[in-house]
């Protein structure tokens, strides 16, 4: 049995995705595209798809993973190809590996965040980032199935920052846009708790609702504070098996025709 590691994408209006309707388009993706795939044992087999810290219904996303199991052997970016061919478009599939290591879903350890606060003054969100980063803690709520839950959102985040201003921002208003780099923990801390820390601290209030997308999501960097590539292990681990056998190959030799009788 085969396993592949894909990454996809929530983009433009289908961020308003809810994860049940990307499940339910990538399945029928799965039988368009004919792909051979392993099934769940018991009275009521399903194909074996293994889905990995998925977005908020919402926000937008570059950087979503899932791990399908393969009854036979196929090579991943002809698979990755015909899959994506087969989606809605704004629900894309941009990346693909064979697994070749353990532990994807431990490796989202830390998401990177844009914050497009269209309305807002530049200035005003690097004054509440600045305040959200000086406080020790934040204390938020939101509703959830047992209630409402009040919990720290300051300790989790470990860079917010406002960065510079694009050419496609809203023509004769102001737009700010934050980076925000927060681990993941439990209890899981959004953007949207960060945008209420922000209220807390700072009455950071966007006169129309934010536009969130998540730009990455994988291991966390402590030292650069960055977030890197969860498939890179695999990829490295496929490099590592292709060199040798390669090596392996001996040279071929050239042989001369005899020469014939002067």
């Amino acid at each position: 049995m085969q396993r592949i590691r894909l990454r996809y994408t929530k983009r433009g209006r289908l961020r308003f995705t809810s994860h049940r309707d990307f499940q339910r388009a990538f399945e029928r993706a799965l039988r368009r595209a004919e792909v051979p795939m392993a099934y769940s044992a018991g009275f009521t087999p399903h194909p074996r798809v293994s889905y990995a810290n998925a977005a908020p219904t919402g926000t937008g996303s570059e950087a979503e993973y899932l791990e399908i199991a393969l009854a036979q052997s196929r090579e991943p970016e002809p698979l990755r190809a015909l899959l994506d061919e087969s989606m809605p478009q704004g629900l894309d599939i941009v990346d693909a590996v064979e697994a070749r290591t353990s532990g994807l879903a431990e490796r989202l350890q830390a998401s990177v965040w844009e914050l497009r606060l269209d309305g807002v003054e530049p200035e005003d969100a690097r004054r509440a980032a600045e305040r959200f980063a000086a406080a020790e803690s934040v204390e938020v709520q939101r509703r959830t199935k047992n209630g409402m839950r009040s919990f720290d959102a300051r300790a989790a985040v470990t860079r917010l920052d406002l960065e510079p201003q694009r050419a496609d921002g809203p023509a004769g208003r102001p737009c700010a846009i934050l980076r925000l780099v927060v681990r993941h923990v439990t209890p899981a801390v959004r953007p949207d708790d960060v945008l209420s820390a922000l209220r807390a601290v700072a009455d950071l209030a966007p006169p129309v609702p934010v536009a969130v997308t998540r730009l990455a999501q994988g291991p966390l960097d402590e030292e650069s504070g960055t977030v890197t590539d969860p498939l890179a292990p695999d990829r490295e681990a496929a490099s590592a098996v292709v060199a040798p056998a390669t090596a392996a190959v001996p040279a071929t030799a050239t042989v001369s025709a005899p020469e014939g009788p002067a």
